[in-house]
């Protein structure tokens, strides 16, 4: 598996993957309108339960975000330079929430059964020649690949920390760029080998 799934089963994997992604989806479009300090510091703590919930190993997850610190840092400070540093937290917060909720949903669906909800929905696309399946796809492969790439850019991070006792930081750009494009590599490999995106009748 090419992604962060969550090999030990939990009660979130027995939760069809249709009504995780909708779930995920009226969460976002819930929250998007409010400003509300409280009611983003709530979502993050409720987010942060649901991982306690789910054992040990998902709650380890949670240290994905450590790479996107200095994003959350310039957000803050942008605010704060324009006189509105709750607002900068309360965006903060909102980010933080949705990506661990996002990573939930990915860390406790198979690709296969995120690929058999997004593909009803561009089964349109087939009118115009281009094929459902590969879409589905890739759509599901680029909702895996956000909480690896996290993981990767951590790793490597932890190792030039070993090495030299600081942060990576823009240095890290080259071989982040290098190990994406060698996992994208491995990943094209694989699909070809058990013979591509099928089409048509399911083998």
């Amino acid at each position: 598996m090419i992604s962060l799934y969550l090999a030990e089963r939990t009660w979130l994997h027995g939760v069809p993957a249709g009504w995780k992604l909708l779930a995920l989806a009226l969460i976002s479009l819930a929250v998007t309108p409010f400003d509300s300090l409280p009611l983003m510091a709530g979502l993050v703590a409720a987010t942060l339960a649901l991982y306690a919930s789910l054992g040990r190993a998902a709650f380890a997850q949670v240290a994905l975000l450590r790479p996107m610190w200095p994003l959350f840092a310039i957000l803050i400070a942008l605010h704060w330079w324009n006189g509105d540093i709750l607002l900068g937290l309360v965006v903060s917060l909102r980010i933080v929430a949705m990506i661990l909720i996002a990573n939930a949903v990915t860390m406790t669906t198979r690709m296969d059964a995120m690929m058999d909800v997004i593909e009803p929905a561009l089964r349109p696309l087939g009118w115009f020649g281009i094929p459902p399946r590969s879409v589905a796809l890739a759509v599901a492969m680029m909702i895996r690949f956000v909480p690896l790439l996290f993981a990767l850019w951590e790793a490597l991070n932890e190792s030039w920390r070993a090495r030299t006792g600081k942060r990576g930081g823009w240095r890290l750009l080259a071989p982040f760029c290098i190990q994406t494009l060698r996992l994208s590599h491995h990943t094209a490999e694989a699909l070809a080998a058990r013979g591509g995106v099928f089409r048509g009748e399911r083998r």
